[in-house]
């Protein structure tokens, strides 16, 4: 069995090793390689002192196979927004987890005041595209040839959310 928990300190070690694993996989994410794991660990405690909010999917076992945060804009002018980054390792996608963790952490930066959330995904991820479709989320624009991997482009999809 899987849960969905508010991520503290210690998931900053299983949430950088599953940011590693979703990066190596060279088509999700921006990054191509996790940072330090220190650098997780700082992020993961600027969450919890208000700069965002984070949510983990750990198994019974306690290996984190998933997250998904929403980190506040840093500037007085974009502080009602929030920026939304998730991903999950390939062996648990499909099975409802992405969800409930967009869900969580919505409700709690909802519950901070964040008016807006948006994100930006590659067009090539049809199911993240499906998912965010599906949570309220709209397209409101693209930006063509965003991403090159590997001699190949993505375009990013910008999309929104007024939780």
């Amino acid at each position: 069995m899987t849960q969905v928990v508010h991520a503290e300190e210690r998931h900053a070690a299983g949430y950088n090793a599953a940011l590693d694993a979703v990066a190596r996989e060279r088509r999700w994410l921006m990054i191509l390689e996790a940072p330090p794991v220190e650098r997780s660990a700082a992020y993961v405690r600027e969450l919890r002192a208000g700069a965002g909010v984070q949510f983990v999917a750990v198994t019974d076992s306690g290996e984190v196979v998933g997250w998904c945060d929403i980190t506040r804009g840093d500037r007085e002018t974009i502080a009602h927004t929030g920026s939304l980054g998730m991903g999950l390792l390939k062996e648990h996608r499909g099975r409802g987890l992405g969800r409930k963790l967009v869900e969580a952490a919505l409700a709690a930066a909802k519950a901070q005041g964040v008016e807006r959330v948006e994100l930006e995904v590659y067009a090539s991820n049809a199911a993240a595209v499906t998912l965010y479709r599906k949570l309220g989320f709209r397209e409101e624009g693209r930006k063509l040839k965003a991403r090159k991997v590997d001699g190949a482009y993505d375009d990013s999809v910008v999309m929104a959310l007024f939780p």
